[in-house]
């Protein structure tokens, strides 16, 4: 009797929570580059920094379930043998999340690479990994059909495809081209060979006409509308031959369905645009130096840059946004200190102990640097200390000198349980005693009182700027210098004047 097909998935639910790689290529000691919580994770870097052998990592870890559509994509494949290199050595870890029937399985670490020894092969055996639908769409993909057309004439047999899958292609590819495409179409050419066609506009023409990055978005589409829930899809160079105000719609319709479907969209980019997309998209920024690779969460540019530029000022204070920055800046004028600071942002939290854990290993002299933390995340010595580990990691006595340093260079700012700066500032502007201000900062406490609750508590002065019309670094200086006069500044910027103090008065004996 003849094997009935699977209809049911053994596993669903997948998720690729994690990667951390060892070695792989020009990736050395990269700390963990994480997935969540969103369904899209771009990651950006220069020329050669290692954003598509991490897409080729992860397009070679799950395999698919017999039955069921998804590419077998296999290590060996992204990273063949060659006379220059074998990859031995090549260690990666991921932690993935998935359901088998009822159980869920969460956080199971799983680890690929090559051994040392000459001849090894990939690990795990390719007909043990996991299950799941990938699909990985490279570079090669996206050429033009007309570069790989040789003819001068083409035949083709046409053929009008109509279904559900087909009408909501040609409804996205309109949203995202600011076209209106009303049919797809299918081209047989003598020899077997298929293409795609669209009309547009009254215009009817195939594949070989299309542009580039119109080319591209069809390809992305049909891959996404057509994959099951649960699938991994990796796109290298997703911004490639499309302008700024496509490549942003496509994120924004990527995004609709990947939430929709609980599908997992990790793509390499260069274009800085996709930064302002951070409330859909998890920003993921790689850096190669000599000594190791670096992961930072949605960073800034001005970190990155020092990273690696050369020190400019005497004192250099780190922190989180643009809140941070003004309320050291307000602290810095206060000390008459200001010639002295170079206030850089690093965006997530996370970022202080992955920038310090670099500056460390680098042997780089920061005594004169400072990582302050919003206050409201890492809050105990511990936790400071288990983000600190995961960047210096070993036993040895640099090591352990390294994270001791390093946890005497974390400030904070401090604040009220559950409270973040921002609803600490507006709390401040509420309780002012009002008396013998004048008419600016009147403005601001009479419209910092109508602001009750905010559901996402970073919108306390971002409701204050907004109503009042004023460009945002204005707004945020004159409601940081307001907050100033609260009694409850002086505890808020405690740690911070405390630490700052000192190293400016040293600095004064030095210019005199």
């Amino acid at each position: 009797m003849a094997r009935q097909p699977n209809t049911v998935k053994t596993i669903t639910g997948q998720t690729i929570n994690s990667i951390n790689i060892k070695k792989l290529k020009c990736l050395n000691d990269l700390n963990e580059l994480t997935f969540t919580p969103h369904a899209l994770t771009a990651i950006l870097g220069p020329n050669g920094s290692g954003k598509s052998s991490i897409l080729h990592a992860l397009a070679g870890v799950y395999m698919p379930e017999k039955d069921f559509p998804g590419e077998d994509n296999k290590l060996g494949d992204f990273f063949p043998r060659s006379p220059d290199s074998e990859w031995n050595g090549s260690s990666f870890l991921i932690s993935m999340s998935y359901r088998r029937g009822r159980e869920l399985i969460n956080d199971e670490k799983k680890s690929y690479g090559k051994s040392e020894a000459r001849g090894s092969r990939w690990v795990p055996i390719y007909a043990r990994r996991p299950l799941r639908e990938v699909y990985y769409l490279g570079i090669d993909k996206c050429v033009p059909m007309i570069e790989s057309e040789k003819k001068n004439s083409v035949q083709y047999v046409t053929s009008n495809v109509t279904n559900a899958l087909v009408e909501t292609i040609l409804n996205k590819a309109s949203q995202i081209l600011n076209k209106r495409y009303t049919s797809l179409n299918s081209h047989l050419q003598p020899n077997g060979k298929k293409m795609i066609g669209v009309e547009a506009n009254g215009m009817r023409y195939s594949s070989l006409s299309m542009s580039a990055g119109e080319q591209k978005i069809f390809l992305i589409l049909e891959t996404v509308l057509k994959a099951d829930k649960y699938a991994l899809i990796l796109i290298d160079e997703i911004d490639l031959l499309l302008h700024d105000s496509a490549l942003k719609r496509l994120i924004e319709v990527l995004y609709e369905r990947a939430t929709d479907k609980n599908i997992q969209i990790i793509f390499t980019t260069h274009r800085e645009v996709i930064t302002t997309m951070s409330h859909m998209v998890n920003i993921r920024h790689i850096l190669n130096l000599p000594d190791r690779t670096y992961c930072f969460e949605d960073t800034k540019p001005d970190s990155i840059l020092r990273l690696t530029g050369e020190r400019k000022t005497s004192v250099e204070i780190y922190v989180e946004d643009d809140v941070a920055a003004s309320v050291v800046s307000k602290i810095c004028s206060s000390l008459k200190a200001s010639k002295y600071v170079n206030i850089i942002k690093y965006g997530a939290s996370s970022n202080a102990f992955t920038i310090l854990g670099g500056a460390l290993l680098r042997n780089e002299d920061v005594s004169r640097n400072i990582y302050i933390l919003d206050g409201d995340v890492y809050r105990t010595v511990e936790q400071k200390e288990n983000a600190i580990n995961k960047v210096i990691s070993g036993d040895d006595r640099r090591a352990v000198d390294l994270r001791g340093n390093a946890l005497s260079k974390i400030s904070e700012f401090i604040l009220p349980e559950g409270f973040n700066p921002e609803r600490h500032i507006h709390s401040m502007l509420t309780e002012i005693n009002d008396n013998e201000l004048d008419n600016d900062y009147q403005e601001i406490i009479d419209t910092a009182r109508t602001i009750v609750f905010e559901q996402d508590a970073h919108n306390y002065l971002s409701k204050i700027i907004d109503f009042l019309g004023i460009e945002r670094s204005v707004g945020l200086a004159r409601i940081v210098d307001l907050a100033s006069k609260h009694p409850s500044w002086e505890i808020f910027t405690s740690q911070v004047v405390g630490w700052l103090t000192p190293i400016i008065e040293d600095l004064r004996e030095i210019d005199a």
